[in-house]
């Protein structure tokens, strides 16, 4: 086997990709070339590295360091200075904002100190399109277990001793699914993976199949064996092409190796697995909606009892696990259940993967054991807030959860605390926001979301999402009564209780939270007509504190509709007929003299602001 001196491995997930990997990848092929060190340094590429916000990125090994936002422009001279003069290109090599003299290794870098790779094991280190790289990280070694050396009940067991829950969002034991499964007696039994994550700002399961797409096949094929299926289907949308085509190629190449289809590895057991490709309805996340998807008819739910373990997908017993599930399977039946428990908590065991998206400095994937305060996933991981803002709330579980204030960062994640926070765990979205944010504008986004994706079959959530967002728009468009808030409770919490699915049962959640914890931004709007975040047009005067002012010109030049004049070391105004109260100017004034005052407001700004009128705020309108 050849030997290097240098192993790089460059991101080569959706992010990187967009952002320009490939052209890096040709620019150190070709300048590894030209310096003569094919021999000394090998290339190779991997899926998603997790830090998003970094990327394209590239690891050195055995150096361990970490280069991130790179161009192919930066190629020849980062070739020439690290592996010609064997001296780090600092100007790319990752590190802390406050670190200016140290060079971190990467497993000393916040966002990669904090995570425990379970799930993520494999994450930048193998090239998903060659099974060689994962069989070589013990992979299908669980799989060759299981179906020679492990019972059906061997294996249910153990999943059900480690505490694995399901991490599609509803957090059900992922054994006892199994379990019911395995007991029903059918000639026909279905083991499924849904992999459609529809949640926005999610992309937690899309960078798994992109990056290790044969953890979930194995997952599959355990699992497969445990109910006693010899079909399954991989649901993913259509939306993830790349996706699409490394669980085709992991397929292929495991049928190839003997891995899956007929008589897998001699031992007489049989496992046909076929990719379907959804066509972006996020109601089909929902385990019943996504069976009759399958099976070519619209996509909505079912009551149950029966449940699917009993009468799925074509009224066979079914199984349906998401990637992340199915991704832990493997090291759980290789190390033990005892093994798995050793992190996360008695109720939530493990880990689990975040998206971790919004004003943080540090976008991206991260894995991190259950328990973990929600400060230390933000703080340290995340890096904090992005430009110096101030923390306003965090949303967990997607449109369907909820907001979490900053009184409650420092909760444990786990699936209980969560909970009663009104929010949940959901598939793993995380998105951070931060005091530029109206909270009412906030549940308003994620009402309208689901409310589009309600597949109309029960009145609660058709009927009921729709009259919710309309009174939030009322709202937000200066039309709220007193009434409204009391209103949105009772028929948010009505709903929840009469949805047929879980997408009606959980789509009031951001307006209950958003109430319950920011009621004095509905009062605001209701009372007042003042959103003070200035996100809400019709309830937003910007004006301009001529103390502050220091008449630079850039929220002049910035503004697209000339509504700001001035003349240099002369305060500056905004003339409010021609202000189309876009925020521009709000964001662009570095000197907080951009003031947010309510709708049509003629009486005294520093009367009403007080002492921020006077500059004591840190920035912006705080």
């Amino acid at each position: 086997m050849e030997k290097f001196r240098k192993n790089l491995v460059l991101c080569a997930g959706t992010g990187c990709v967009a952002g320009g990997s490939m052209k890096v990848r040709d620019a150190l092929r070709e300048e590894i070339k030209k310096k003569g060190l094919e021999k000394d340094i090998n290339l190779s590429l991997a899926a998603c590295s997790g830090s998003c916000s970094e990327g394209p990125v590239l690891s050195v090994y055995p150096d361990e360091v970490f280069y991130q936002k790179l161009t192919a422009e930066d190629i020849p001279k980062l070739v020439e200075e690290h592996f010609v003069n064997e001296r780090l290109y600092e100007k790319l090599i990752m590190r802390e904002p406050e670190e200016k003299s140290s060079i971190p290794a990467m497993k000393d870098i916040p966002f990669f100190r904090y995570q425990v790779l379970r799930v993520l094991r494999n994450k930048g280190l193998i090239d998903p399109e060659k099974i060689e790289e994962y069989i070589a990280r013990d992979g299908y070694q669980a799989a060759a277990k299981a179906l020679t050396e492990m019972t059906q009940e061997d294996i249910i067991k153990v999943v059900k001793d480690s505490g694995l829950r399901g991490r599609g969002g509803a957090g059900f034991p992922t054994g006892l699914k199994w379990e019911f499964a395995s007991k029903v007696s059918s000639d026909v039994k279905y083991m499924l993976c849904n992999g459609d994550e529809g949640d926005p700002g999610a992309f937690m399961d899309r960078s798994v199949m992109e990056a290790d797409p044969h953890s979930v096949i194995e997952g599959m094929i355990i699992g497969a064996k445990a109910i006693g299926a010899h079909n399954g289907y991989i649901y993913v949308r259509a939306e993830y092409p790349l996706a699409v085509k490394r669980l085709q190629m992991a397929i292929d190449m495991a049928t190839e190796m003997g891995l899956l289809g007929k008589d897998i590895l001699g031992t007489g057991f049989d496992f046909e697995l076929e990719i379907y490709l959804g066509a972006g309805a996020f109601v089909c996340g929902e385990e019943t909606a996504l069976m009759r998807s399958i099976e070519g008819k619209r996509g909505m739910p079912r009551p149950r009892p029966p449940f699917p373990a009993q009468k799925g997908l074509w009224d066979k017993p079914s199984v349906l696990n998401n990637v992340e599930t199915l991704a832990q399977i493997a090291p759980i039946i290789l190390n033990g259940a005892d093994w798995y428990r050793t992190l996360g908590t008695e109720k939530s065991a493990g880990t689990k993967v975040f998206a971790l998206t919004g004003a943080v400095n540090n976008v991206g994937l991260v894995e991190v054991p259950m328990g973990i305060p929600l400060r230390t996933i933000i703080y340290d991981i995340g890096a904090g807030m992005r430009k110096g803002r101030k923390f306003k709330a965090v949303q967990l579980g997607g449109p369907s959860g909820g907001c979490i204030p900053e009184g409650l960062l420092d909760i444990p994640v786990t699936y209980e605390d969560i909970v009663a926070t009104g929010a949940i765990i959901g598939s793993g979205g995380m998105v951070v926001m931060d005091d530029n944010t109206c909270m009412v504008g906030t549940a308003k986004f994620f009402l309208g979301f689901t409310a589009d994706e309600s597949c109309g079959k029960c009145v609660p959530c058709r009927v009921g999402t729709r009259i919710l967002l309309d009174i939030l728009t009322d709202i937000t468009e200066g039309k709220g009564r007193e009434e409204d808030m009391a209103t949105l409770e009772d028929l948010g919490r009505d709903i929840i209780a009469t949805s047929l699915c879980g997408l009606g049962q959980t789509a009031p959640n951001p307006v209950l939270t958003t109430l319950r914890y920011f009621r004095d931004e509905y009062e605001s709007h209701i009372r007042h007509k003042w959103c003070k975040a200035g996100v809400c047009r019709d309830l937003t005067t910007f004006w301009i504190d001529e103390k502050l002012c220091k008449a630079c010109g850039a929220c002049l030049r910035a503004c697209p509709s000339k509504a700001i004049v001035g003349e240099k070391k002369v305060p500056h105004k905004i003339i409010q007929e021609l202000c189309v109260h876009c925020r521009t100017c709000y964001e662009t004034c570095k000197f907080s003299s951009i003031k947010i005052l309510p709708a049509g407001f003629e009486g005294d700004p520093y009367e009403l602001l007080g002492s921020e009128a006077k500059g004591e705020a840190k920035g912006g309108n705080e």
